[in-house]
């Protein structure tokens, strides 16, 4: 059954509009997944002006992914990474104790391009949350795909489908593309004890209730299925609950401290810049 569900908002980061899922109220997660960001689509003409890019910022007690259905978006963060991000591939950004990246749309800037994906942040567990910064890249082939009567799913992160993706996790999870045709079924993961999913294109049903475009579903205990009453394009994910998180700008933490440290650090210059992207970055707001 569904418990709530929650409508994208609307959300300017400076020259391009996401819809924001979560947090939600009261600070709603879902399993570890603290933040959800619904990106476009969108189209990108040649010329694109460099207001859209989002410039070097930090993060801490945090995973971060992104996930593309069309488009290209080029990554650099402080511990040397620089790897594009293309449809159905991972970019898998652990900042643990700190980190800070950058993302540029730097072939929409050049030959123009469509962009279409979401943004998801995963909070670390306590134990793991001052681990050092690392960053993965995953293509398609890596990434566990099954399909069964319409349904077409890819595993981008934990466990589910009986299958587990390569992705280093901290926390049990799960993180699913799924394709569906008209009139398909997929059952929502099961052992998990929080679970969400959320409509990107089309629309679905579960348990009776319609879930739209923009729309995310918050299961409770028990089995659920989902029929697609249109094509659909659905995620699907959860996980454990490792308990509640304070979220300030892109700063992630149990600890209400460590959040005024890290802003503190940001403000001095005391967080490491990209090599290859150092010449600005953004502001602490206010």
């Amino acid at each position: 059954m569904i418990d709530t569900l929650i409508s994208r908002r609307a959300r300017d980061l400076g020259g391009f509009v996401v819809g924001r899922v979560l947090p939600f109220a009261g600070g709603r997660m879902v399993g570890p997944f603290v933040f959800f960001d619904h990106m476009g689509p969108a189209r990108f003409e040649p010329g694109l002006p460099a207001s859209a890019d989002v410039r070097p910022h930090p993060h801490i007690g945090l995973s971060t992914v992104t996930y593309l259905f069309d488009g290209e978006i080029m990554h650099r963060d402080s511990v040397g990474s620089q790897q594009p991000i293309r449809a159905e591939e991972v970019n898998w950004m652990i900042a643990g104790r700190g980190i800070t990246h950058s993302e540029r749309f730097e072939k929409g800037r050049a030959t123009g391009d469509t962009l279409h994906g979401i943004q998801a942040w995963v909070a670390l567990p306590v134990e793991h949350e001052e681990t050092d910064p690392g960053f993965a890249h995953h293509g398609r082939a890596d990434l566990p795909l099954f399909e069964d009567g319409g349904a077409r799913v890819r595993l981008i992160a934990g466990e589910a489908y009986g299958a587990r993706s390569p992705v280093q996790v901290h926390s049990p999870l799960f993180y699913a593309h799924a394709t569906l045709q008209a009139g398909a079924r997929l059952p929502a993961p099961e052992g998990h004890a929080q679970r969400a999913v959320y409509v990107v294109t089309g629309a679905l049903e579960i348990d009776g209730v319609r879930v739209d475009s923009g729309q995310m579903a918050i299961l409770g205990p028990g089995a659920a299925t989902l029929v697609a009453l249109e094509p659909t394009i659905a995620m699907a994910l959860g996980g454990a609950d490792i308990g509640p998180r304070h979220i300030e700008w892109n700063f992630v933490s149990s600890s209400k401290e460590r959040i005024e440290q890290a802003k503190a650090d940001w403000r001095a210059g005391r967080m490491k810049l990209p090599d290859l992207d150092h010449d600005e970055f953004i502001p602490l707001p206010g």
